[in-house]
């Protein structure tokens, strides 16, 4: 391993040493001169300090304008974030009067058994939708929209489910709201991503599918092998597994028009969600095959049943995915559930399994990013998607059971913030790209036929020169090859990308280190002249952090409107499709969550700093997390929490 990749792999760790290096070097150095910087009059009473700024000045100056960085950043990220969710439900307002987004049906009359939408049904952009190559998200307002005649039943929608040690509810419930929608009968292609290191999980998968597979285009299932080199067992390594042996049943032809959503056991999926999609990828024909769909993720289920500070971790990292879906945003990397055309999985080679790879949704964004130069196509699907939040099965069982609850979410935290990892793979990605920005030639082969490397995707530019693809025989050596052509580095989108990798993987320990590092600078230079001319910074500083609390009070008066319609929007469709009995739906009222607001100092440490803290000092002797269990609530059995959750 290089030095470079070492060390891309802890730059969290890094980072953090050195700040805390400076805030050492800064606070000791304005110690010693004040220690030496005393002088005494013939009366040997104290005279005014004459204090030396030589020592540390320099970097006193860079510690400050520093601090006032890191406050200004996190300053902004609830105003961004706010702006996000009050965008985002004025949007679903917009959808939730649309007749378009409402009964979406097929109409079985076209090629006689295949299915289409009605013209009053369908969705097709009045822009001009082949000139568009930018990121965009939010693209789905109603109001832009006309009516069209097109088939969308050619699009299939290859929905993959990872699970470990999934409850057979948690899955039968998942399933039985994808099997709900008008659609799935005709468009939706189901695979179960089983491990082999669950006992009887073919047994499993096979009630599932003897139950569910009429309900669907297709319903399979795939056993991930336990024993592959170099893989660690997560999501992304199962999901990686699963996509592989799904692509062998795609034609090249038909690829283009198969997208691949990967959705946790849990996920709640609205038949919106797929339409719209389907929608988009047909409005977009340009963009189609370079674009990633991602959309808001909401803790609806289960909220009233954990403790406050649970409950307001889950509703901040649903803040965070939201933050990058406003509309006009250029980045935009997915939470939990987000959909892919299977040729852009062909050109990245699919998903990591490897231990940079456990948050595989931010990690497969990463990989199409770059893979793109930087010119990945973002769209937010306006259709939100259930989860509950995890549980260590405290409900009810007083303070042990609130700590219970507490200790599983800063698990779940854990994994998040190893995700730390991905900045490092971004930084080395980086410099792939630069070192390629003139080489804009790619050529790739459907995931299936390459051996699992994602380098083994790319077909030396010198192998394809002077071949004529689209005369070579279809049985021939080039006849599965798909070549293409990349923009240039799009640097203004890398820079708008790390800036969120720092706000997501630095940001929480930086913070942190500062408030405290500050704080005892002051205490030490209280008294002292301002030699530096810092001393401005610093009240500064208190107005912006005193702000930052004010907009996450902010953002979650606008979450609630954002909740309310998210649960009567999913109620509303349970309901239509006979699955209310038993399900779980949890409603905000401001007068009884005021408690969350209180919660929210406490949250930043305990499921920010602190695991991510501690994840970055891991970092330096192991990159591995391993598998661990959390519990949720299925329908069936609302009592009873199944274990699940790879983390």
């Amino acid at each position: 391993m290089s030095l470079f990749a070492w060390c891309s792999r802890r730059a969290g760790g890094l980072a953090m040493l050195v700040l805390i290096a400076l805030s050492y070097w800064v606070i000791s150095g304005e110690l010693e001169a004040q220690r030496h910087g005393y002088k005494y009059h013939s009366t040997d009473s104290l005279s005014a300090p004459n204090y030396n700024p030589k020592a540390t000045g320099f970097w006193v100056t860079v510690f400050s304008y520093y601090c006032l960085l890191i406050h200004f950043l996190v300053f902004m990220f609830p105003i961004r974030s706010s702006w996000a969710v009050y965008s985002i439900t004025r949007s679903l307002r917009k959808t939730a009067r649309s007749k378009t987004l409402k009964d979406f049906k097929f109409a079985h009359r076209r090629r006689g058994s295949s299915t289409s939408l009605s013209s009053s049904e369908t969705l097709t952009s009045s822009r001009d939708l082949g000139s568009s190559s930018s990121s965009e998200a939010g693209d789905l307002d109603p109001e832009l929209y006309a009516d069209a005649d097109i088939a969308p039943d050619r699009v299939i929608h290859a929905i993959i489910i990872p699970n470990y040690k999934e409850e057979n509810d948690t899955l039968r419930e998942t399933l039985e709201v994808l099997a709900s929608h008008p659609q799935a009968r005709n468009t939706y292609d189901v695979t179960l991503g089983m491990e082999q290191r669950e006992r009887e999980a073919e047994t499993k998968a096979a009630h599932l599918i003897s139950e569910f597979s009429k309900k669907f285009r297709s319903m399979d299932y795939t056993i991930h092998p336990s024993d592959i080199p170099n893989e660690v067992a997560g999501k992304g390594s199962n999901v990686a597994w699963a996509a592989r042996k799904l692509s062998e049943k795609y034609a090249i032809g038909q690829r283009k028009d198969v997208i691949v959503t990967g959705i946790d056991a849990d996920s709640h999926l609205s038949s919106n969600y797929f339409a719209l999609v389907t929608t988009m990828h047909v409005a977009y024909p340009e963009t189609a095959n370079t674009t990633l769909y991602s959309a808001p993720i909401i803790f609806d289920r289960n909220a009233h049943n954990v403790p406050a500070v649970v409950r307001v971790a889950d509703v901040m990292w649903s803040a965070a995915g939201m933050s990058g879906l406003y509309e006009g945003s250029t980045t935009a990397p997915p939470t939990s559930v987000y959909s892919l055309s299977l040729e852009l999985v062909d050109r990245v080679g699919g998903w990591d399994c490897d231990s940079e790879a456990i948050g595989e949704d931010l990690h497969m964004y990463l990989k199409c990013f770059f893979a793109l130069n930087g010119n990945l196509t973002v769209r937010t699907v306006l259709s939100p998607v259930s989860q509950t939040n995890v549980t260590g099965g405290g409900h009810g069982k007083g303070v042990i059971g609130i700590i219970a609850d507490i200790r599983a979410r800063y698990k779940q935290a854990m994994r998040h913030m190893w995700g730390a990892l991905d900045t490092g793979f971004a930084i080395r990605k980086f410099a792939e790209v630069w070192q390629e920005r003139k080489h804009t030639s790619r050529a790739f082969r459907p995931l299936h036929t390459t051996s699992g490397n994602a380098s083994d995707t790319y077909i030396p530019e010198s192998q394809i020169d002077g071949v004529d693809m689209e005369a070579a025989p279809e049985s021939g050596i080039f006849s599965d090859v798909t070549t293409d052509t990349l923009k240039d580095l799009d640097y203004k989108r890398i820079f708008y990308l790390f800036h969120r990798l720092f706000e997501a993987h630095f940001l929480p320990v930086q913070m942190t280190i500062l408030i405290l590092s500050s704080t005892i600078f002051l205490w030490v230079t209280e008294g002292t002249p301002d030699v530096h001319g810092i001393s401005w910074i610093y009240p500064i500083c208190n107005v912006l952090r005193t702000l930052g609390f004010l907009e996450v009070a902010l953002f979650l008066f606008l979450y609630e409107k954002f909740h309310e319609i998210c649960v009567e929007t999913r109620e509303r469709e349970m309901s239509d499709a006979g699955l209310t009995k038993g399900m779980h739906f949890s409603r905000r009222e401001v007068k009884t969550n005021y408690i969350d607001y209180v919660m929210v100092p406490l949250v930043a440490p305990i499921f920010g700093s602190i695991p991510c803290a501690y994840a970055q000092i891991c970092h330096f002797w192991t990159l591995d997390l391993v598998y661990t269990v959390s519990k949720k609530v299925t329908r069936r059995r609302g009592k009873s929490l199944s274990a699940t959750a790879m983390v």
